[in-house]
């Protein structure tokens, strides 16, 4: 039967629940368990696809096409699993199916409340990612704070849960205990009110995750298993790292995972965790550093970038190289005073990644032609593919007025336009190109080079698509198609042959790259930044 562990989160946000969920699904997995991961945001949307990544940081998609919180990429990093619809549910999505259910007559003319139909279907959704995943255990992290309004149906629905399933749930809370300078001491009295106030809700927690920045000391977890009646090997602490790939070591050398199996009686295991070992000796090792310019539209928010900067280290991680991201504004490179060769002055690469909308991209047209002029390495995801078509076809085949409908509807050459299925949009939720398409490579590219293969399967979030109506002209200047989805025509990657490293794809590679394992694209891209010499 499968065992459902829960990670709620008390005092305030940012605690890294999400990491604390990652770590230990990652250790029971290297204790040679089956794992599945989910997160369950009380926000209203039905998924995080329309929100502004300003607001709520980037969007993370999953091979089956699901628009989903950030921190489902925290959790493939680390367990290296591909997860899937189940693996996000909001409070939107359970809305939407009760109300659904409703007016199809579901529930034969009952009155709909909060319990139990919306608890109902608040369990039903954690049933479903146990039976569909046939997994051993199911980590669910429980979005926002204990007490919130928005999460106490959750609450209710976990406390349902755990009289149902008695000894197949598990329940780890995170808090906070703060240090404080004027008195020299830790608090405890922010973890204790949290305590009690899940304990109102009907939870009482097995495990105490701490976070501080200091060690809590004897005294203080006597103190926290006095107040919380948790046994005191189980206030596990999570000291402040500068890695978060050190975190589930912190975690193993404190046996978390052997607290959880031995309440739910099942084996413990010999774990298998040296490659994870391995891994924070190379990060701690690492003996040189570059910068890679990072040219977006929501910098202000490193968030909204968070796989692409994880890409990034996993790449420096392979080549021993310590990544230093130049955050670059792309709006700031649009006025006429700025002087592109001081912001890239110490930059070693150049990457535009994805984005939506108008804002900020003449900005990011300038960095582009800049990388090409210079032969800076260059990698373009998503729109930073639009984006190098669109400066390739206005500034080496001169048509001047190249642009995408999504910037400029009446443009003349739309060398980037609409997908026939998506000129008729009703609303904006899930009609992008969504989840995993194939891509075929041209053989003798820089492309079949760095994946060693002629078939791939990447992960895609866009509406707009290369024209191929301009494909003829590009070519006849020396752009490369090097990758295509063959079943619809459409465009995948570009390169060109004539600079040391110039290629941009249509999908998000940084989706599916690993700590120990970091997706090609970034692999040679950070490799040839390593060999530039301005």
């Amino acid at each position: 039967m499968t065992k459902y562990v829960f990670v709620t989160g008390g005092v305030c946000s940012g605690l890294g629940k999400g990491i604390t969920a990652s770590s230990i699904a990652l250790l029971l997995k290297a204790k040679g368990y089956k794992v599945f991961m989910q997160k369950f945001d009380p926000y209203m949307n039905v998924d995080p696809g329309t929100m502004s990544p300003i607001q709520h940081g980037e969007v993370f998609v999953t091979a089956d096409g699901c628009e989903t919180d950030l921190d489902l990429g925290h959790y493939e990093r680390f367990i290296d699993e591909e997860l899937n619809y189940t693996s996000n549910i909001t409070n939107g999505k359970i809305y939407s199916s009760v109300i659904e259910k409703e007016r199809r007559g579901d529930y034969l003319g009952a009155t709909i409340q909060i319990v139990p139909h919306i608890s109902n279907e608040i369990k039903n959704k954690i049933y479903e990612a146990g039976h569909t995943s046939n997994a051993d255990i199911v980590i669910t992290e429980i979005g926002g704070t204990v007490g919130d309004i928005e999460s106490s149906v959750m609450m209710e629905s976990l406390r349902q849960f755990k009289m149902e399933q008695k000894n197949n749930a598990f329940f780890v809370h995170t808090t906070l205990v703060p240090y404080l300078f004027g008195s020299n001491e830790l608090k405890t009295k922010p973890t204790q009110n949290s305590i009690i106030e899940l304990r109102r809700l009907g939870i009482q927690p097995d495990i105490i995750v701490t976070r501080s920045n200091v060690e809590l000391g004897d005294s203080i977890k006597n103190k926290i298993s006095l107040f919380g009646s948790i046994p005191k090997e189980n206030i596990i602490e999570a000291i402040d790292v500068n890695n978060i790939y050190q975190i589930p070591i912190n975690f193993h050398k404190q046996h978390i995972e052997d607290i959880i199996l031995r309440q739910f009686d099942l084996p413990i295991r010999r774990s298998n965790i040296k490659y994870w070992e391995d891994l924070i000796e190379t990060v701690n090792n690492l003996n040189e550093e570059i910068e890679i310019a990072l040219v977006g539209k929501y910098v202000e928010l490193h968030d909204a970038y968070l796989s692409v900067m994880e890409s990034l280290k996993h790449a420096g991680y392979k080549h021993n190289l310590k990544i230093n991201i130049n955050w670059v504004d792309s709006e700031s490179l649009e006025k006429n005073n700025c002087n592109l060769k001081e912001v890239f002055k110490n930059s070693k690469g150049i990457l535009v990644p994805g984005g939506f909308g108008q804002r900020g991209i003449e900005g990011k047209i300038k960095a582009c032609e800049y990388a090409r002029v210079n032969n800076i390495p260059y990698l373009g995801l998503c729109l930073g593919m639009q984006i190098a078509v669109i400066e390739f076809a206005r500034n080496v085949c001169h048509i001047e007025d190249a642009s995408s409908r999504e910037f400029n509807e009446t443009c003349k050459n739309p060398v980037i336009d609409l997908m026939a299925e998506q000129k008729t949009i009703i609303n904006m939720g899930g009609t992008l190109r969504l989840g995993n398409y194939e891509c075929t490579i041209k053989k003798n590219t820089l492309t079949s080079k760095i994946y060693n293969t002629d078939k791939i399967l990447e992960r895609h979030r866009h509406r707009y698509e290369f024209n191929n109506k301009y494909k003829e002209e590009l070519e006849k200047n020396g752009l490369v198609f090097a990758g295509i989805n063959e079943p619809s025509n459409l465009v995948e990657i570009i390169e060109n042959p004539k600079l040391s490293f110039f290629v941009a794809c249509q999908f998000h590679p940084e989706f599916k790259s690993r700590p120990n394992r970091p997706h090609p694209l970034f692999d040679a891209f950070i490799g040839a930044a390593k060999k530039y010499k301005k």
